[in-house]
């Protein structure tokens, strides 16, 4: 599939789970076709057996229901969970599974995405996982992120996709692979006024897609930068595009972890932060609870939401999706919401709040400078195995399902 921006576009945004997950739920158990889900974490909380109301729902009404979870970011999920979707025609896969032997081991080239695709006409795109901890009654643990529902004609590129993903599977495990024709999906008529292209990160031909899309949207900036990002510490081509934003007089922000959900990530972003303050960047550190978004916006048109982070394992290893928008509505949004986040939930880092030898910070910087220099392309250097798309015990799928192999580099 080609990446090719598409008007005619709907985008609303949906801010955590209380607007996420209600929304959500009731689209999928009207769903009277298709509902076609990937995630990277499906909990057996409230929130997961919300999930498994809403597909049963659909499944009884007709629906054909395909679901794929990450095998290492899931939990296992219960006989009495899987057996009643499964009896209800609901397909569950999970991606590439560990052996029992082992467990959650693998941590690399993970499914990463956050999609739903319902009926060929909408979808959802984001950084939401089905867990209870993006409920805000979590407690302090739970975590500020976002979604975006879609109509218009950029869902059918979404359709083919996860298709796409799907029919890869159809291929026996054979030497040679004969090339598919994409699945055919209809065109959708125009639904709003945004200009939307949906791009996404593999180990084959999509490797840097979205970074890339991202470093063009900060070269093209005239006015300001907004990034809100859980996990960042992204290459240094990434960091020198918000350094020359800054020098050109763009107004450069960034919103980032105050209380990590793991604190190595704060460790690791605030390494950055003297070369970032000292090249004219803003820093924000999001102080009320663990930071999860994946947004960002550029001047009053340009914003993308997604499930990808701007780190190693995002950038350079797992299966990532985003959508980028052109609208000036939208923008303006997402634009009041993350200067929410700045005027009340924040606490700008100033370069007097680094307490550090310079001796200590010049010769951390000389590692930085080429470690940041050259990981992308050693991280991509990394095993790229070939993942698999299993049925979890019990179900009976068509052939086609069993396995997905997704194309790994030479």
């Amino acid at each position: 599939m080609s990446l090719k921006w598409i008007p005619g576009n709907k985008v609303t945004l949906l801010e955590n789970g209380e607007q996420f997950f209600p929304r959500l739920f009731e689209m999928i158990a009207a769903a009277r076709r298709e509902v076609l889900i990937e995630t990277f974490i499906l909990y057996e909380d409230k929130v997961g057996k919300g999930l498994h109301a809403a597909l049963l729902a659909a499944a009884r009404a007709g629906a054909q229901v395909d679901i794929t979870i990450d095998g290492f970011g899931s939990l296992p999920l219960s006989e009495e969970f899987t057996t009643s979707l499964i009896a209800a025609g609901v397909r569950l896969h999970i991606f590439d599974p560990a052996p029992k032997l082992f467990g959650r081991v693998n941590y690399f080239r993970r499914l990463h995405r956050k999609l739903v695709l319902i009926d060929g006409v909408r979808a959802f795109v984001g950084g939401i996982n089905f867990a209870a901890e993006h409920l805000a009654d979590f407690g302090p643990g739970a975590k500020q992120d976002y979604a975006v529902e879609i109509e218009g004609p950029v869902v059918a590129h979404i359709h083919g996709f996860m298709l796409a993903a799907l029919a890869q599977g159809r291929a026996e495990r054979r030497w040679f692979r004969r090339r598919r024709a994409p699945p055919v999906v209809p065109v959708l008529p125009q639904a709003g006024t945004a200009d939307a292209i949906f791009v996404w990160r593999d180990n084959g031909e999509h490797r840097d897609d979205i970074e890339r899309q991202y470093r063009l949207a900060i070269r093209l900036a005239r006015r300001r930068v907004v990034i809100a990002n859980a996990y960042f510490f992204p290459g240094y081509a990434f960091l020198r595009e918000l350094r020359k934003a800054a020098h050109r007089g763009v107004e450069v922000s960034l919103i980032l972890q105050g209380r990590p959900d793991m604190p190595v990530v704060q460790t690791a972003a605030a390494m950055l932060y003297h070369h970032l303050l000292d090249g004219g960047v803003r820093i924000y550190e999001y102080c009320e609870r663990p930071l999860h978004a994946k947004v960002a916006l550029v001047d009053d048109t340009w914003a993308t939401v997604g499930s990808s982070n701007l780190d190693p394992f995002s950038l350079s290893l797992n299966l990532e999706a985003n959508v980028m928008m052109i609208d000036r509505t939208f923008n303006a949004q997402l634009a009041a919401n993350l200067q929410g986040l700045i005027a009340t939930r924040c606490r700008r880092v100033m370069a007097e709040d680094l307490q550090e030898s310079n001796a200590w910070r010049k010769m951390r910087s000389f590692f930085l400078f080429h470690l940041l220099r050259r990981y992308p392309a050693w991280a991509g250097r990394l095993p790229a195995h070939a993942p698999r798309l299993a049925s979890l015990p019990g179900a009976h799928p068509p052939a086609a399902t069993e396995c997905l192999k997704e194309t790994a580099p030479p």
